[in-house]
């Protein structure tokens, strides 16, 4: 999953591609660069970000979709809004990817059971503004998982069928330094869940306090191939980033590895 960010405030290419054009431009390169699917997004959810008209989200990223849509490619739209995701899916989006699980509009989980879009479920404690206030676990991945469980719950009781699911850890969102490794090392286990599982690490600052704090946010791609890797392994759906070369070259690297006959000497 290839990120197309139509802001000018996200944390990693805030600016970059906020013009239609270049956003499209932008996706059709990751596509040939191997992204399966487009994750386009109209609202920062960077830590401290705040939140934004609905409307203004709207003109972002609507005219993207539907040109991506139009070039046959597999789009996700990435929302927290309701209304956004309804007029998303009908410009061509095939998925809803709500970081915060439907929990921040009340509305998301029926609107999408209105539509034919799968949707992604994040793990969410609450709004990016002040998203490390509940950051507080006894055990990180039992928790998510029971967390992820209620939201699951909470889509089929709205209307959306569990194969319609997919359930992200949410790494970044809510947990400190120790507590996202912490996530990933327990994603086995939510995959065991059943949903489908998508994994976005891509230049977090989890990976830069590893590498060093001064570490830029490019020079997160080869930690963020890595973790990618790793999470495949454990059984990831899929993966979202924001090099789509670099990691995409380094699950063929990986595949080719476990492909290789064991040597016996």
């Amino acid at each position: 999953m290839g990120v197309v960010n139509v802001t000018p405030d996200s944390f990693s290419d805030g600016g970059r591609f906020l013009d239609p054009d270049a956003a499209v431009a932008h996706g059709l390169r990751l596509r040939g660069q191997g992204a399966d699917i487009l994750d386009v997004g109209g609202e920062s959810t960077r830590p401290g970000a705040d939140r934004i008209d609905p409307a203004r989200e709207r003109e972002r990223v609507l005219p993207v979709i539907d040109a991506l849509a139009g070039e046959s490619v597999l789009v996700s739209v990435d929302t927290m809004n309701a209304e956004t995701a309804v007029a998303a899916v009908a410009a061509g989006a095939r998925i809803v990817n709500d970081v915060s699980g439907g929990l921040a509009d009340p509305d998301m989980l029926a609107a999408v059971a209105g539509t034919a879009a799968d949707v992604v479920l994040g793990h969410w404690r609450g709004p990016s503004a002040a998203m490390y206030d509940r950051a507080d676990y006894a055990d990180v991945p039992r928790e998510i998982a029971a967390e992820l469980l209620g939201r699951l719950e909470a889509a089929a009781a709205a209307g959306i069928a569990p194969g319609r699911v997919i359930l992200d850890p949410g790494i970044g969102f809510g947990k400190r330094g120790a507590q996202n490794w912490a996530a990933l090392r327990g994603l086995p286990g939510l995959v065991g869940l059943g949903p489908r599982v998508l994994v976005g690490t891509s230049r977090k600052r989890f990976l830069g306090e590893v590498l060093g704090e001064d570490a830029s946010t490019a020079r997160r791609d080869l930690a963020t191939a890595v973790t990618s890797v790793l999470a495949a392994r454990d059984g990831a759906w899929a993966v979202r980033v924001h090099d789509v070369l670099a990691t995409r070259d380094a699950l063929r690297t990986a595949a080719a590895w476990e492909a290789g006959a064991a040597w016996t000497g």
